[in-house]
């Protein structure tokens, strides 16, 4: 098989890692799907042109089955509603989903992703088992689906299989819908193994671990996991659900005299490879203790204001030195710019004052959101990710130059107008993983995508 040529970008603006650059040749390897080289001040040329070239942002937490229900959890119940009773209707889905659904779902989930700006993804892959709770016959059945839809779809994973072996801080056994989830230690080094067996080393996967939460794995099952990845690559991520419910961190504390966030930072080694993900119920110590650990704060704002979790105190964090990123979790909201900017917006209205994310050092809101997300998205999901540069993931957003909304701006102007001019894409084009897959703001396979997508709808409403 021939070896493709390395081709070219050149860019008018460019968001670089240092900042932004004017006429840039970006050249990138189609085979690896690695940037091989940046120079600034190019003569205009090259086989593609950007008006505006920025980073692609990692989306570090995904359910991707869980797409299929947005808008369909909008009714009011019989009793108050929360996330506990929303859980029931998720429930409702898991029992029927096959394998051919969940990686039709997520190769439209992933699809729709890339043309709003999202070019990696952490998947939190909780649905192992069958609808029953046995085993299939490969127990990398389904985790092998949503890779494989990944890899369709044009986006970067990071597969993250969920360890979950309990249905409370009490130990109480799994529940019927639960046993679909049922993954012990052992269990996800099989689906670790077999992922990276079937699909090969790849720029576009990692592998690492995802602890579902405290009350959902006992405290040697997190001990055991936690080395067994370590063991076989100490830079692989870590990510848990924390804090995301109050009554979550009632039981927590009775469970232990300790809030999930305190329990975590005294008994596990939280640091640089861990994202604790909606530590959104935290006391003004754990906002600290997070910050000084270096670990990524993984914040979904949509999905979080979906299920009425609460507000993430984003200011002291900062101030603190935080890291974070965002992700979109339950797919109600498919854009990274929406989640940034009710981010903001929440920070805003909770605090009854405008610009929150920004300081002196950093004036622009949608710049420093917009690079704070592609550094911590790129810390939680492992990858040489978020940043056009060198040995980085050719992953670059061609932006709108010439939309209104776009029209004459430059350097941070463009992000605030990205996040905070409206709801329509400003995305025309977007390479991934060396790659164009979004061409004038439609993914290239929509089609084929979206047909098996309209058949597992019609299968499961």
């Amino acid at each position: 098989m021939p070896v493709r040529p390395a081709e070219s970008l050149f860019a008018e603006q460019a968001l670089l890692p240092d900042g932004w650059a004017r006429n840039v040749l970006i050249r990138y390897d189609p085979a690896d799907g690695r940037i091989v080289d940046v120079a600034r001040d190019s003569a205009p040329g090259g086989d593609h042109f950007a008006g505006i070239a920025v980073p692609g942002m990692p989306n570090l937490h995904s359910h991707a089955f869980q797409r299929i229900m947005a808008g369909r959890a909008e009714r009011a119940g019989g009793t108050d509603d929360s996330f506990w009773t929303w859980r029931q209707t998720m429930y409702e889905l898991v029992s029927r989903l096959d394998p051919d659904q969940i990686g039709a779902i997520a190769a439209q989930l992933y699809a729709e992703l890339l043309c709003e700006g999202y070019t990696s993804v952490a998947e939190f892959h909780y649905l192992h088992n069958r609808p029953d709770g046995g085993r299939y016959d490969n127990p990398a059945e389904t985790a092998l689906r949503v890779v494989r839809a990944a890899q369709d779809a044009g986006i970067g994973m990071t597969l993250l299989p969920v360890l979950y072996t309990r249905g409370g801080f009490s130990g109480e056994a799994l529940g019927p819908a639960q046993r679909r989830f049922r993954g012990d230690p052992a269990f996800l080094s099989t689906v670790g193994d077999a992922v990276n067996g079937s699909c090969g080393p790849s720029g576009g996967l990692q592998v690492g671990l995802a602890i579902h939460s405290l009350r959902a794995a006992d405290v040697p099952h997190i001990q055991e996991a936690a080395q067994a990845l370590v063991s076989r690559d100490p830079g692989a991520p870590v990510h848990i659900h924390i804090a995301e419910q109050v009554r979550e961190v009632s039981e927590c504390f009775e469970w232990c005299g300790a809030t999930p966030v305190e329990w975590l930072l005294d008994n596990a080694p939280v640091g640089e490879t861990w994202c604790l993900v909606h530590a959104i119920n935290v006391t003004e110590a754990e906002v600290s203790g997070m910050a000084s650990r270096g670990a990524v704060v993984g914040l979904c704002p949509t999905t979080e204001a979906n299920l009425g979790d609460g507000l993430f105190p984003l200011r002291p964090f900062l101030e603190r030195g935080g890291r974070f990123g965002i992700g979109s979790d339950s797919h109600v909201s498919v854009s990274p710019a929406e989640e940034l900017r009710w981010l903001e917006y929440g920070q805003r209205l909770a605090g009854r004052r405008r610009i929150v994310a920004a300081g002196a050092d950093s004036p622009s809101v949608g710049g420093t959101l917009w690079r704070s997300a592609l550094a911590g998205g790129a810390q939680a999901l492992g990858q040489a990710v978020g940043a056009i540069g060198e040995d980085h993931r050719a992953d670059i957003l061609v932006l709108d130059h010439q939309h209104p909304r776009l029209d004459g701006r430059r350097q941070d102007d463009i992000l605030d107008a990205l996040v905070f001019t409206g709801n329509s894409s400003l995305v025309r084009r977007v390479l991934a993983g060396g790659s164009w897959v979004v061409e004038d703001g439609r993914h290239v396979r929509s089609e084929a995508i979206a047909q098996a997508y309209r058949r597992a709808l019609r299968e499961l409403y």
